[in-house]
């Protein structure tokens, strides 16, 4: 026979931004919103097939808290002061040794936009700060998609990133009530064999 829940056992209940309670199953989510997010941008906006080709170490790349440098293709983790932790500074997929990143980021390693967060991690056309679980996949696609303009170009660094746009065209999309009704077989057909494999 099946567990019955009930509110009234429960000492406390909390809702998500969203008002939903429920437990989200972070692995396969995070999947889902990613492939959600390349499908789109490699069938509407023409971007390389490169994207739907994630390995698993790809994953362990995502964490809440990263700052996407839009303009040079940096995510970074930053210290309470600002500083680039050498761990997670990154430029596409590659992480940085600490030798880079000084060489970018000076010896002090101080990320030249921390001042204009101003504490308060908003947005910026310069940075997108990730901080939540429904975008967060979109910070691998943007590292992929450095990976792939970096290789196309034979430079580790153009002067300018200009993919922002289409990452912004692909949430509105995924995240509109008519995108579900249209991918809802191919949404149901990945979690049937993400569930089946894992």
């Amino acid at each position: 026979m099946a567990e019955v829940f009930s509110l009234s056992d429960c000492d406390v209940i909390g809702f998500d931004l969203d008002h939903t309670l429920c437990r989200y199953r972070l692995q396969e989510t995070s999947r889902l919103i990613y492939y959600s997010f390349a499908q789109y941008l490699v069938a509407e906006k023409r971007y390389s097939e490169e994207l739907l080709a994630v390995t698993p170490d790809n994953w362990d790349f995502c964490c809440k808290g990263l700052v996407l440098d839009l303009e040079d293709g940096y995510l970074l983790k930053l210290g309470e002061d600002g500083t680039v932790l050498s761990l997670t500074a990154c430029h596409g997929t590659a992480f940085l040794t600490s030798e880079e990143i000084i060489d970018t980021f000076g010896k002090d390693r101080e990320w030249t936009h921390f001042k204009t967060l101003n504490g308060t991690f908003s947005r910026s056309a310069k940075y997108y700060f990730y901080d939540n679980y429904f975008d967060l996949p979109a910070s691998l696609v943007c590292a992929k998609i450095v990976d792939v303009l970096n290789q196309r170009f034979q430079s580790r660094t153009q002067k300018k990133y200009c993919f922002w746009k289409d990452i912004i065209a692909a949430i509105e999309h995924n995240y509109k009530t008519s995108a579900f009704k249209v991918m809802a077989f191919v949404l149901i057909h990945f979690c049937v064999l993400s569930f089946q494999v894992t």
